[in-house]
């Protein structure tokens, strides 16, 4: 079983729980699925060298070191193809870097520049962290065929989400809102025409006690087999 390199993305720290799960999860891919992934740990203070990846993951952890960092590897994945996953930071940033770089837009992240004047990332009403909510899917995305339903609870650890006055600027230039909150706010995102290429508010990587994998992530894993295999992606 030929293992494919994963890039994850983010400064590990084992104080930042997903940081300790991932592990757990690459080892039930690998015994449960058949996909053997070797993960390499990328500081976002040094991402040369993403594009040699067959998979990014920007995981959880933010503040990052360095925003720039992670900024690059969203735009790496994006502009090469490579399949890609955002999972709380990793959403926030992937947002960023899609709003400057596709919609150029100049705006911030407010936990890195709380007195920035065009905040894209905000501080959401109410924290998420150590939460669950509902999300609600849209029908025809990626996301609902992955999780073959219309709704699914999921837990989060955050405290920013997308500045909806920024939303219809986004859609405009391609980007897919394909989960939401009861209240319409955002809570995951990917671009069609992309072999797979989707991020979320929320963090597959802590659902459940065991180790199963979550489907998002056992879809990503399945992206990174093809891409590595250069398959094409299945049609939606």
């Amino acid at each position: 079983m030929e293992a494919m390199r994963i890039a994850l993305v983010g400064d590990r720290s084992p104080s930042v729980r997903s940081h300790t799960r991932i592990p757990l999860i690459m080892e039930a891919l690998r015994e449960r699925d058949g996909i053997a992934l070797d993960p390499y740990w990328i500081s976002t203070t040094d991402v040369s060298g993403l594009g040699g990846f067959d998979g990014i993951w920007i995981v959880p952890g933010s503040p990052y070191r360095d925003e720039a960092g992670a900024v690059r590897a969203a735009r790496v994945a994006r502009e090469h193809g490579i399949p890609f996953l955002g999972t709380c930071g990793g959403f926030q940033h992937m947002l960023l870097e899609y709003a400057r770089n596709v919609c150029g837009l100049d705006v911030a992240h407010a936990e890195n520049e709380p007195l920035a004047r065009d905040l894209l990332l905000a501080p959401l009403a109410c924290s998420l962290a150590g939460h669950e909510g509902r999300v609600l899917l849209e029908p025809g995305t990626r996301i609902a065929q992955i999780m073959g339903a219309a709704t699914t609870v999921e837990a989060y650890f955050c405290s920013y989400g997308l500045n909806e006055d920024y939303k219809a600027t986004l859609a405009a230039h391609g980007m897919v809102f394909s989960g939401h909150a009861d209240d319409g706010a955002v809570r995951a995102a990917e671009l069609p025409g992309h072999p797979f290429f989707l991020a979320t508010l929320f963090q597959p990587e802590l659902a459940g006690e065991d180790r199963r994998p979550h489907p998002v992530i056992s879809a990503f894993a399945a992206a990174v087999r093809r891409h590595a295999a250069r398959q094409p992606a299945p049609a939606l």
